[in-house]
């Protein structure tokens, strides 16, 4: 398994220290059981973060994946004459010439 790089220990810290200081803050937890439980949550969801930060250069497997599958071979457009879909031109009478 590949070292983390200094991103994924960053974000997966300040994920571990945000979030559990907000659980703490929303759930007014004042038992040892209820802190120790909003803990735990917090160093699994920093845990979560620092795995799904994408490291360089390797690819994603989503952009791998689409990558391969989204190639398009052209089809050539079928042949209609050229007349086939243009409407009859009627003639403009009434607009102004500006050639004389």
């Amino acid at each position: 398994m590949p070292r983390p790089t200094p991103a994924q220990f960053a974000y997966g810290s300040a994920t571990v220290v945000l979030s559990t200081f907000a659980m703490l803050l929303l759930s007014q937890s004042r038992s040892g059981l209820g802190v120790t439980v909003i803990a735990v949550a917090g160093l699994a969801l920093g845990l979560l973060v620092a795995l799904t930060v994408p490291m360089p250069g390797t690819p994603r497997a989503g952009r791998a994946a689409t990558a391969r599958t989204n190639r398009t071979v052209p089809v050539p457009a079928p042949r209609t004459p050229a007349h086939a879909h243009a409407e009859p031109v009627e003639p403009r009478v009434s607009e102004h010439s500006l050639h004389g």
